[in-house]
């Protein structure tokens, strides 16, 4: 009797095609434009200080200064993945299924929640440049870190891709 054909696996509809999970939502928290023009302003220094010595040494100070912290701040600049099975946010990761009550809060509120309503032991991936936070319950029983607090340009959405399916 001839083999028969091996059927293949149902396609997930979670995956993006090539084996990887599909993005949900995905943000980077990049700085602020009024950063970027502290950022000129103190490879600007460089010229200042040089400049007693040659204006070539101060403009080359300053070009090399903004290289290096455009590199800083590039490299710094943390971001926020959600896929079916993921969480990501900044450098942490959890598995979906351990992800809690989720909270978006704006002004006020989200000064609040950075503040007297923090506790000490969440996971915190804020920036100071954004205002809006989520806040992001851990259900994991072996985790003692209570809440993930984010900053997030996107709050909403962010709410959205993290909540349970059916709820």
């Amino acid at each position: 009797m001839p083999d028969s054909p091996v059927p293949s696996p149902a396609p997930n509809p979670a995956s993006g095609g090539q084996g990887s999970p599909r993005t949900l939502f995905e943000e980077k928290l990049w700085p602020s434009w009024w950063l970027w023009l502290v950022a000129v302003g103190l490879s600007c220094a460089g010229i200042l200080v040089f400049a007693p010595i040659s204006i070539a040494a101060g403009i080359t100070a300053a070009i090399v200064l903004f290289v290096i912290i455009t590199t800083l701040l590039v490299l710094s600049t943390p971001r926020i993945s959600v896929t079916a099975d993921r969480l990501q946010v900044g450098r942490a990761s959890i598995e979906r299924q351990f992800v809690g009550e989720v909270q978006a809060f704006r002004k006020a509120e989200a000064t609040a929640e950075r503040g007297p309503r923090l506790n000490a032991l969440a996971y915190l991936c804020i920036r100071g440049w954004v205002d809006p936070v989520v806040k992001i319950e851990i259900t994991d029983p072996n985790d003692r870190t209570p809440y993930w607090l984010t900053s997030s340009r996107k709050p909403e959405e962010l709410r959205t891709a993290l909540a349970k399916p059916g709820a």
